[in-house]
């Protein structure tokens, strides 16, 4: 694909995408640069307007806040539930209004948000359900409940998700009303400069030549090296680290649209390899006395395991050392990652106190597809060694 500059932005992975994409979850299919874009052209469809407001959880990415902000609208924060770090029902009531437009709720790590009751909340209320899957794609196992129930559903095909094309992001639409007026916004979609699509082709290459290194520091230098020269693309700019995001939307290239249907195409084998490794961290943890989210069951896909343990930035950086890097970017912070200027975002200190000191006690362990079964024996193993130095259960 990096040979071939004149699919980069229109092709046929674009539309056998967009149409297994429509075919799987029952809806209309717009794919965007990003997922937070399709959520900014979902939000301009639904002409979100000043002072009217979208329910979003605590412990959540800046990409929501920022979304909503962009469109004109106010995110309002729902307290989560420990056992699922979601939202629910209760915490949604709480904040609504009359002002209230809609409710995101994002199955944090790929545990299933309580989106059947969320639904029926939303129907009596009329407001829309909007289901963030960047942390999930439902695969042929399931879990049922997830893309089930929304009005819509936001993917992200980001470094990090579920599934990756670099970047990347779909929005499903499954309301009429919304369908026509986003037909007309894609329409106006811009494309993505080609420097910025070749830059974003290249990462995975960058990311294989300097991975094998990273112990050796080479590779972090390396990635250095890039990043000060521009050849890489940051997952959030300095801009939207402060809050600040564009109304303009993009339409997703062809060329990273051909790397995200690659692995919709393995969705099994990668959903397998998660559920293994989730299967195995929960074994592990159950047997060492770790706490965990209750609701982290072993044949979920998670994108990545979450325990709870006093320390954890200290376990971290202890890890760190022996090259293992846990830190990313969902640890020590309600407004994810922890550089984000958090007044920016709309949140208040101390409005979610189960969320805040959730946020500082997890340690989440990784489920990608570049992570092997040794990785992760050797991971628990040294876990395991270093709470018992520092006296570290709960």
């Amino acid at each position: 694909m990096i040979l071939t500059p004149w699919n980069y932005f229109r092709g046929a992975s674009e539309q056998e995408l967009t149409k297994a994409l429509a075919e799987r979850f029952k809806g209309e299919s717009f794919l965007l640069a990003s997922g937070r874009e399709a959520l900014v052209m979902l939000f301009r469809a639904m002409k979100l307007s000043a002072g009217e407001e979208v329910v979003v959880q605590a412990y959540t990415c800046v990409v929501l806040p920022n979304a909503i902000h962009a469109a004109g609208g106010t995110p309002v924060f729902a307290e989560i539930d420990r056992d699922t770090l979601n939202l629910t029902v209760d915490s949604v009531k709480a904040v609504l209004t009359p002002r209230t437009r809609a409710v995101i709720c994002q199955h944090t790590f790929g545990i299933p948000a309580p989106v059947a009751e969320l639904k029926k909340l939303c129907e009596e209320k009329k407001i829309l359900l909007i289901e963030d899957c960047a942390h999930v794609i439902p695969d042929s196992k399931g879990h049922a409940e997830i893309t089930a129930h929304g009005d819509a559903l936001m993917f992200s095909f980001g470094r990090d998700k579920a599934i990756s094309g670099v970047s990347g992001g779909c929005l499903i639409a499954r309301k009429p009303e919304l369908t026509q007026k986003l037909r007309e916004l894609s329409t106006h979609a811009s494309d993505l400069p080609l420097p910025t699509i070749l830059r974003l082709l290249l990462y995975p290459l960058f990311y294989t030549l300097a991975r094998p290194l990273y112990g050796l520091m080479i590779g972090k230098a390396a990635l250095k090296m890039l990043q000060m020269l521009h050849l890489l693309v940051p997952i959030l700019s300095r801009e939207e680290k402060e809050g600040m995001m564009p109304l303009v939307i993009h339409r997703m290239p062809n060329g990273l649209a051909y790397l995200a249907l690659d692995q919709w195409k393995r969705l099994d084998d990668i959903n397998m390899h998660r559920r293994k490794l989730t299967a195995f961290y929960r074994t592990e943890s159950e047997r060492r006395g770790w706490p965990r989210v209750a609701t982290a069951a072993s044949d979920l896909p998670l994108q990545k395991y979450p325990l709870f343990l006093e320390g954890a930035e200290r376990i971290r950086r202890s890890l760190k050392k022996k090259n293992i890097h846990l830190n990313d970017g969902w640890t020590g912070c309600v407004i994810c990652p922890d550089t984000v200027a958090l007044a920016a975002t709309g949140y208040v200190p101390g409005s979610d106190p189960q969320a805040e000191e959730t946020c500082e006690r997890i340690l989440a362990l990784p489920t990608h597809p570049g992570m092997s079964l040794k990785q992760a024996r050797r991971l628990v193993d040294e876990l395991d060694a270093l709470t018992k130095e520092l006296g570290i259960r709960s």
